[in-house]
């Protein structure tokens, strides 16, 4: 069984690694800099160093591999990040229709059902809706808000104030990265699957921006007061910061193009993962906003 893990010092990627060694898999591993894997983990993988963007390394790197994990490493700040996903993709594609991939599990991400109008994740539609078309098994873990994005307003929750773009009062699915990484080795590791397949990753329950901020202020020991930003102020501090205008709006889009979305999947026992928010905030995120605030 060969496994071929892309961003594997990734917040999903890390744990998926693990799961497959401690499952006596030795997967095959892209990564730019070998020097950010776990000293402990290196000696125990396959690795291939090469840049994600380099169509040509990441050809031979996924060559014969049975299996591949798939994550879109184009950031939302490239110039154009839904052209930069789509091609980044092709060596992939190009893998699964020649044959040299059988199996590939994407990272994709709610919103990606409605293939067009949710910024950015247009592009993983576009890259579902390829692979699709291939003879190769697919799956598409569609999943929620990961809680980790917490961190990128790390200076502000420091200072008691929680932004977001999305409506207040509105639930959301939110999950924890590593609850992914366990549903990713699992279905890596199972090779029963055919086809063509969707599955949801919702974590544990759904929760608006109202309820994330008392949940915060709880853990934190500090009142969190939710702060909602507008498009247009949030369109022009993304151009202040110098994004290009396609990647301003893959970002706005974001969340504007899921806003109102319900889920193609219910929230099920297999949609659904173990890890309160409160719980992974008490652990990851209350000793970030102690750092920062001292």
């Amino acid at each position: 069984m060969t496994i071929a893990v892309t961003t594997p010092t990734g917040q999903v990627g890390s744990r998926v690694v693990r799961l497959l060694l401690q499952a006596g898999v030795r997967p095959r591993v892209l990564v730019r800099d070998p020097a950010r894997l776990d000293a402990a983990i290196r000696e125990h993988v396959d690795v291939r160093r090469g840049d994600m963007t380099d169509a040509a390394f990441v050809r031979e790197a996924i060559s014969g591999a049975r299996t591949v994990f798939w994550v879109d490493p184009t950031p939302h700040s490239s110039e154009d990040p839904i052209e930069t996903s789509d091609r980044t993709a092709d060596p992939l594609i190009e893998a699964a229709q020649d044959g040299d991939v059988a199996r590939v599990v994407l990272l994709s991400s709610v919103g990606a059902e409605k293939r067009h109008g949710a910024g950015h994740i247009d592009g993983l539609a576009r890259i579902e809706e390829r692979l699709d078309a291939t003879a190769a098994d697919t799956l598409h873990l569609r999943c929620a808000y990961f809680f980790t994005n917490l961190f990128m307003d790390l200076d502000s929750l420091a200072g008691g104030v929680l932004t977001t773009p999305f409506r207040p009062d509105v639930p959301m699915a939110w999950v924890d990265p590593r609850d992914i990484g366990d549903v990713v080795a699992a279905r890596l590791l199972n090779d029963d699957w055919k086809g063509h397949e969707v599955q949801a990753v919702h974590g544990p329950e759904d929760l608006s921006f109202q309820q994330v901020a008392a949940i915060l202020s709880e853990v934190l020991g500090r009142t969190i007061r939710l702060e909602v930003v507008g498009e247009d102020d949030l369109r022009g501090a993304l151009r202040s910061a110098g994004l290009s205008p396609s990647a301003v709006e893959g970002i706005v889009g974001m969340s504007a193009g899921t806003r109102d979305l319900v889920p193609e999947q219910p929230r099920d026992v297999i949609t659904t993962t173990p890890t309160p928010l409160a719980a992974w905030a008490y652990a990851h995120l209350r000793p970030a906003v102690l750092q920062a605030t001292s």
